[in-house]
């Protein structure tokens, strides 16, 4: 094996051994159900997974290629195989981006780059959330820098490269904006065979077109119209850990907003060991990185870890917070920055070509040294989060509901008890997670988007699901659940949570289906329509396919300009 394989081969090997002790468990048989995560042997391309109702469009466009996919392919195992490659792919292009930025960097340099971007609290809180998709967008950072290089050296792969990228990140709206403004931070500065100028205005044309589908979706529902709940901002912003102020967390790639979701040793004052450990491998490359301070990627990088950390930082002050409720409240589209913490991720790159500067030139017992400390920093990231991420299994009652739902003709969505969108089943675990529903049925499912962080209840933007709500808990008619657009009422019988009088209303209505697990019933009499209109449904599949086109496009683009690359130089040996 030459040089060259071995540095393209074995940071991509080294990546993928360190994402499956990463993920462990988890891709054993079964499904991934933990808080946010929720994957499903099928789901479908209701109004819900296309972001056409009127809680805001959070999971689109990934609802809808989940939706689509798993027509042939097993739901869960595409939710287990697209966080495996995002992990892999991360590591790998922390070791694409050190070669890009620090020529100079051996192997060891970049084994220990890959190791800072992959195992760190940012990531294990993220899993421990059920934030799969963000992490599709982490892990397009680094290869989000190296599509800016190559744009700044005049290469005409660096385009194709930042689609692929940009698209990749698009799985979710903050994935998407995440790696823009790491693109834009290095185009921005000037030099390069090309000006400023028409590079970032490329990459913002690549934005909104990476954008489509949470953009059109926002546009044409009403979705995007309601404010955020202003109670948001202090339940979601940034966290001190124990022995840490909150920037020092944020330095260190933690302080999430759930406290439950964060590894074992980070809720004990080995957070502040840890963060030190982490720290301590990043600085010790400080110097060699301030020795290359007029290198322009580094120096954007710089810039932009800097505000990573501070923002949230400010963010979580009194006045912060004061700031960010006004936000919510009158200005539309902010309710997406209130996870303030989320942010955080822009600082990985820098974080990884510091631990690789730390190595550089060094023997290689530093570059193991590096590889351990990064490690122990948080050992308990290793398989599935200390065990946490584990596949569960469904019960058979949702095929059974499902199927019942698949052979009624008539309209309408489905209301849920318990009221609330989080559930403990038996085969869940121990944490809240949220109702499968959803995902696992045909027809939309009504949820109001209100959580409950800390003891506080922070509003959703579903105000005709709150309706319903209330009237099954008031114990209301069916004739006015009916006017409501509800055709199907689903009582998930083995989770707790509020059921008020709707023993009340359940009378009224005509049983389909009953176990142990499920309940399913039909309302009876007129149910108006409250699908979107099919040209608006027409509109937004459209922008999904420019989306998935830009993918595509973008990464057989990279794979012809490259092939064309070899072949050229072949021709000149």
């Amino acid at each position: 094996m030459t040089a060259r394989s071995r540095a393209l081969t074995i940071p991509a090997g080294y990546s993928l051994v360190l994402a499956a002790l990463i993920l462990g468990p988890l891709l054993g048989p079964g499904y991934l159900l933990l808080r946010d995560a929720v994957s499903t042997p099928r789901s479908y391309p209701t109004d819900s997974a296309l972001g056409l109702t009127d809680a805001a469009a959070r999971a689109v466009p990934q609802d809808a290629l989940i939706a689509a996919l798993s027509t042939v392919v097993d739901g869960g195992l595409l939710v287990k195989a697209i966080l495996l490659v995002s992990l892999w792919a991360a590591g790998w292009g922390a070791a694409r981006m050190i070669r890009a930025v620090l020529p100079t960097a051996g192997l060891g340099a970049q084994l220990v780059g890959s190791t800072v971007i992959l195992w760190n609290p940012y990531v294990a809180e993220r899993l421990l959330q059920g934030h799969w998709s963000l992490l599709a967008g982490y892990a397009a950072l680094p290869w989000t820098v190296c599509a800016a290089v190559a744009i700044r050296r005049g290469h005409r792969e660096g385009w194709f490269a930042l689609a692929a990228c940009l698209a990749a990140a698009g799985l979710t709206p903050t994935g998407v904006l995440l790696a823009t403004v790491t693109a834009l931070a290095v185009l921005v500065v000037p030099g390069g065979r090309s000006s400023p100028l028409p590079r970032s205005a490329g990459a913002l044309i690549l934005f909104g077109l990476a954008s489509t589908p949470w953009l059109a979706a926002t546009a044409l529902s009403a979705g995007g119209a309601d404010s955020s709940d202003p109670a948001g901002v202090a339940a979601f912003a940034a966290r001190a850990e124990p022995g840490l102020a909150t920037v020092g967390s944020l330095l260190g790639l933690g302080g999430m907003w759930n406290d439950a979701a964060v590894p074992n040793t980070r809720t004990t004052l080995f957070a502040l060991v840890g963060t030190v450990m982490l720290l301590g491998v990043v600085l010790c490359g400080a110097p060699a990185l301030w020795r290359r301070r007029r290198h322009p990627v580094v120096k954007a990088l710089a810039v932009l870890t800097v505000a990573a950390v501070l923002l949230p930082t400010l963010g979580a002050t009194a006045w912060g917070l004061h700031l960010g409720r006004w936000a919510v409240q009158n200005v539309p589209g902010a309710g997406l920055f209130r996870d303030a913490q989320k942010w955080v991720a822009a600082a990985a790159p820098l974080y990884t070509l510091a631990a690789a500067a730390a190595v550089m030139r060094r023997p290689a017992t530093w570059s193991v040294a590096a590889v351990l400390i990064v490690v122990l920093a948080l050992p308990d990231l290793v398989w599935g989060v200390g065990g946490t991420l584990r596949p569960v299994r469904y019960p058979q009652s949702w095929e059974q509901v499902t199927s019942r739902l698949e052979a009624q003709p008539d309209s309408g969505d489905v209301a849920v008890l318990p009221t609330g969108m989080f559930r403990r089943f038996p085969y869940s675990g121990a944490a809240a997670v949220l109702d499968p529903a959803p995902r696992l049925l045909p027809v939309d499912v009504l949820q109001s988007g209100e959580l409950v962080v800390d003891g506080r209840a922070v509003a959703g933007e579903g105000s005709r699901a709150h309706k319903v709500e209330r009237l099954l808990l008031d114990g209301g008619s069916p004739a006015y659940l009916a006017s409501l657009g509800v055709r199907w009422v689903l009582v998930e019988r083995d989770t707790p949570g509020p059921h008020g009088q709707s023993a009340t209303t359940l009378d009224g209505l005509q049983p389909l289906f009953s176990d142990e697990h499920l309940a399913l019933y039909r309302v009876d009499g007129e149910v108006p329509a409250q699908d979107a209109a099919a040209q608006i449904r027409a509109t937004v599949i459209a922008a999904h396919a420019l989306w998935a086109a830009l993918l595509v496009g973008g990464l057989l683009g990279v794979c012809v300009a490259q092939a064309r690359s070899r072949q050229h130089r072949r021709h000149q040996s």
